[in-house]
C-alpha cells in the first residue's frame, strides 16, 4: 500500500516589474527593473520629473553668461568712435558705442581723448542676468504649482541648448575675422573715408579723391598753406585736401575726429563740402 502524504507545489516568488531612471550625460533614460517579493519599484514618473527639472536654471544661466562678453577698450591717438566700432564689428556702429558710453564720453561724441576707457558690448552684459533670472523664476514657479509639463518642456529646451552651445561658441570668432583693417597710409585713409562716405550717402570715388589730394598736399596730412588769401584772412588751408577750419566745422562728418589734420576726418569733410557745392569730389579739377 503506497504511503500517503501531502504534496505541495513549490510557490514561486512573485515578481514585480518596475522602472528606474538612469541619468547619463544629462539625458534621462527609463530602464525596466524586476524585483523579487511583493514590494514594487519606486514610480518612474516622479524620478524622471525630478531629474529633468534640475538643469533648467543652470543651463539658462550658462547660455546667458556665454552670450555676454563685454570688453574694455582704451582710446589711443587718432581713434574715433566710428573706427573703434568698426574694428570690433559692433552691431549698431558708433551710435551704439556712444549710447553705451555716453556717461564717459560726454555730450559730444566727436571729442574722445587718449586713455579714455570705453565698454564695448555693455548692453549684452546687462541682459545676461535678466535672462538667467527669468529662467530660474519659471522653473521655481512650475515646481511650486506641481506642474510636470512645464518641467519636461524646460528640460527639453535645456537639453537642446546644451547640445548647441559648442557650435555657437565655435562660430563666434568668425565674426571678428570679417572686421576690415585699414593701413595707416594714404591708401588706407582713402579707403576708410570711402566706407564712411558710403554710410553717410556722400558721393566720391578713390580716383577722384586721390587726384585732388596729390594736387593739394602731395599726400602730406600735416600740410598747411600760409601764403594764400585764406592764410591772410587768418584761416589757412590745412591737411590732405587743404580745408579751412570754418569749412571743416560746417561739413564735419559725425563719428570722425574733430582734428582737422586727421586724414580721414579731413577727407570726409572735404568730400562732404564738394558734394554740396560741386556734386562730388570727382567733379573738382582745381582750387575749390
Amino acid at each position: 500500500m503506497p504511503l500517503t502524504g501531502k504534496h505541495r507545489r513549490a510557490k514561486s516568488a512573485s515578481l514585480t516589474r518596475g522602472f528606474i531612471a538612469v541619468s547619463a550625460g544629462g539625458a534621462v533614460l527609463a530602464l525596466p527593473l524586476i524585483t523579487a517579493g511583493s514590494a514594487s519599484a519606486a514610480p518612474a514618473k516622479t524620478v524622471v520629473a525630478e531629474k529633468s527639472a534640475a538643469p533648467t536654471s543652470v543651463a539658462g544661466k550658462e547660455i546667458a553668461v556665454r552670450e555676454a562678453a563685454p570688453t574694455t577698450y582704451s582710446v589711443v591717438s587718432g581713434d574715433s568712435l566710428y573706427k573703434i566700432a568698426q574694428g570690433h564689428s559692433l552691431s549698431g556702429g558708433w551710435e551704439r558705442l556712444y549710447k553705451d558710453n555716453r556717461g564717459a564720453v560726454g555730450s559730444n561724441p566727436d571729442l574722445i581723448h587718449p586713455g579714455l576707457k570705453l565698454i564695448i558690448g555693455a548692453k549684452s552684459e546687462a541682459a545676461a542676468p535678466k535672462a538667467a533670472e527669468k529662467s530660474a523664476f519659471k522653473a521655481e514657479t512650475a515646481e511650486k504649482n506641481g506642474d510636470t509639463a512645464p518641467r519636461a518642456e524646460s528640460a527639453d529646451r535645456a537639453d537642446r541648448s546644451e547640445r548647441t552651445v559648442v557650435p555657437v561658441a565655435a562660430e563666434k570668432p568668425a565674426e571678428t575675422q570679417t572686421a576690415v583693417a585699414y593701413t595707416d597710409d594714404l591708401d588706407g585713409w582713402i579707403k576708410e573715408s570711402l566706407a564712411i562716405m558710403a554710410q553717410q550717402g556722400i558721393p566720391g570715388s578713390y580716383d577722384g579723391i586721390y587726384r585732388n589730394i596729390m594736387r593739394e598736399s602731395s599726400g602730406n596730412p600735416m600740410a598747411i598753406n600760409n601764403w594764400d588769401i585764406n592764410a591772410v584772412n587768418g584761416t589757412p588751408s590745412k591737411g590732405l585736401l587743404q580745408v579751412i577750419q570754418p569749412t571743416f566745422d560746417a561739413y564735419h562728418v559725425p563719428g570722425t575726429s574733430m582734428d582737422i589734420y586727421d586724414p580721414v576726418a579731413n577727407i570726409t569733410a572735404a568730400c562732404n563740402y564738394a558734394a554740396a557745392t560741386y556734386g562730388s569730389m570727382d567733379n573738382v579739377f582745381g582750387a575749390y
